[in-house]
């Protein structure tokens, strides 16, 4: 079902609100998704999504308020992917039967990438001509969960002549997922706070000293 007749069928069964737009509508029904009107949507969305391909292009965003807060433009040079990364915790069973556990990490696994920023990175694998803009949550069932990329295409004349945009298609912003300097990327990096109570995460943690030897 596409984007048009999901957003209708929504909204025609919610109350009108004198001063409300169709992105507040939408924004407030995945506030609290389980009591909207699009929650037997979205249970046929994860039947449908976990039987498809683990990266798919969409042709409209699932989120079109966030995509939009987002930088998100419905022209050409923007692309949507959706991309399924699995959820869960690394940690493994204990180990048994008299080896010894020190060495063979089964606690305490705390991965260095979020699982959003897992799924960047394997958007702007399948897509390489693209640049990741950032990303939003769409959902999750009991195995995956699912995340909407923005890409843009760094060479279309549409970004290029575009002011708003047009950074993206410089030199030094090629890889930006893989370096870290997303929305997500910055949240892993520890840089989220501002310049106060943060000298030890900027400019990163490996230039102060801090990783594990």
């Amino acid at each position: 079902m596409s984007w048009t007749v999901a957003a209708q069928n929504k909204l025609d069964g919610m109350k009108y609100m004198p001063g409300s737009s169709t992105y507040s509508l939408i924004r407030e029904g995945w506030k609290s998704l389980k009591e909207s009107e699009i929650y037997p949507l979205q249970k046929l969305r994860m039947i449908e999504w976990r039987h498809g391909p683990s990266t798919f292009r969409v042709e409209y965003p699932t989120r079109l308020d966030r995509a939009r807060s987002l930088g998100y433009k419905a022209k050409e040079g923007y692309v949507v992917v959706r991309s399924r990364v699995r959820r869960g915790g690394r940690n493994r069973p204990k180990i048994m039967g008299g080896r010894r556990p020190r060495r063979m990490a089964y606690s305490k696994l705390t991965v260095k990438k979020s699982i959003q920023w897992i799924a960047e990175e394997r958007a702007a694998d399948k897509y390489p001509n693209m640049e990741v803009l950032n990303s939003y949550y769409v959902g999750e069932d009991g195995l995956y969960k699912y995340y909407e990329i923005i890409m843009v295409d760094r060479a279309a004349p549409e970004i290029r002549d575009n002011g708003t945009v047009s950074w993206i298609s410089e030199p030094h912003n090629r890889g930006r997922t893989y370096r870290g300097l997303t929305s997500a990327g910055y949240k892993g990096r520890g840089l989220r706070t501002g310049r106060t109570k943060s000298n030890k995460s900027r400019p990163s943690i490996r230039s102060n000293g801090r990783l594990r030897r």
